[in-house]
């Protein structure tokens, strides 16, 4: 990595209590070397997933005037990625649009990760308006779009049954890049991470573990956009993310956590140990190229 490592704009959920949203986010991207812009959409006590917790949402005209100081900001060169997650209100995607836009004037090659927090297995956990935004107004700026497999049927209004159709889906929805969690195991009591780009389909696996704590596509994101920016290799960076990411949420299951405890596994982060099957599957458009 260089003496000057590029700068991060990291906008998602706060949490007082906990690792996921900027918390998983932040921490990952500095303990790789990576200066951090930090700007929450929402703060929370801790996740709602561990019962009632006070919303707190920044109006709409505050969270434009913030992104409006970014914008016109004297540091804004250093900045040469955006990682967004979890929005609180339709409003907030089509202002970080806008900032990701105006960041590219200055810089073409500004690369824009957009993680759709959005939903589950269980369907939408964030209001349809929300989902809608993300979908119309961040994905088609992102550079590498990384949804779960369910946050990727909903947006391309496909059932995803199987890894073909999967990569069929992201080919359709349209980023270069498109990081695939919760993919189609090839290994028996497994789980896997789909990686597309316009060459390469590979699918990182490794076992599953029940019941895991929250924050793990906010951690995932974050390390994958670390190792790109590091200069490291597509499908290196793809193993040594989806290894941290494993490596984690293991040691957090085996002391029984219900946080991902990231300041105790900061070594995952940096020189993870655990295994990963990479596989290389059919390209979609593979038969097209013929």
């Amino acid at each position: 990595m260089s003496e000057n490592p590029s700068a991060v704009i990291v906008i998602s959920s706060h949490v007082v209590r906990g690792s996921v949203g900027n918390r998983a986010a932040v921490f990952a991207l500095e303990t790789l070397g990576f200066p951090v812009w930090a700007l929450p959409t929402v703060v929370l006590p801790w996740h709602p997933g561990h019962g009632r917790s006070t919303r707190m949402v920044f109006p709409e005209e505050e969270f434009e005037k913030v992104i409006d100081d970014l914008i016109a900001a004297p540091w804004i060169g250093e900045v040469k990625a955006v990682l967004t997650g979890y929005f609180g209100h339709p409003g907030q995607p089509k202002a970080v649009a806008r900032l990701i836009r105006a960041l590219r004037q200055k810089n073409p090659d500004v690369m824009y990760v957009c993680d759709p927090v959005m939903g589950d297995l269980g369907g939408l956990y964030i209001p349809l308006p929300t989902a809608e935004a993300i979908r119309d107004e961040l994905i088609p700026l992102a550079s590498l779009a990384t949804p779960n497999r369910y946050e990727l049927a909903w947006l391309s209004g496909a059932a995803l049954e199987t890894n073909a159709a999967i990569m069929d889906a992201a080919v359709a929805l349209g980023p270069a890049r498109m990081l695939v969690t919760s993919a189609v195991p090839m290994m028996t009591g497994g789980t896997g991470n789909l990686y597309l780009t316009g060459k390469l389909a590979l699918l990182a696996e490794h076992r599953l573990i029940d019941n895991p704590p929250n924050g793990l596509g906010d951690l995932l994101a974050a390390v994958f956009l670390a190792r790109l920016l590091s200069g490291m290799d597509e499908e290196k960076s793809l193993q040594m993310a989806t290894a941290s990411v494993y490596e984690v949420l293991a040691r957090t299951a085996k002391r029984g956590g219900d946080e991902l405890a990231l300041e105790t596994d900061a070594s995952s982060l940096a020189t993870p140990m655990a295994m990963v099957q990479l596989r290389r599957l059919i390209h979609p458009l593979q038969n097209v190229r013929r």
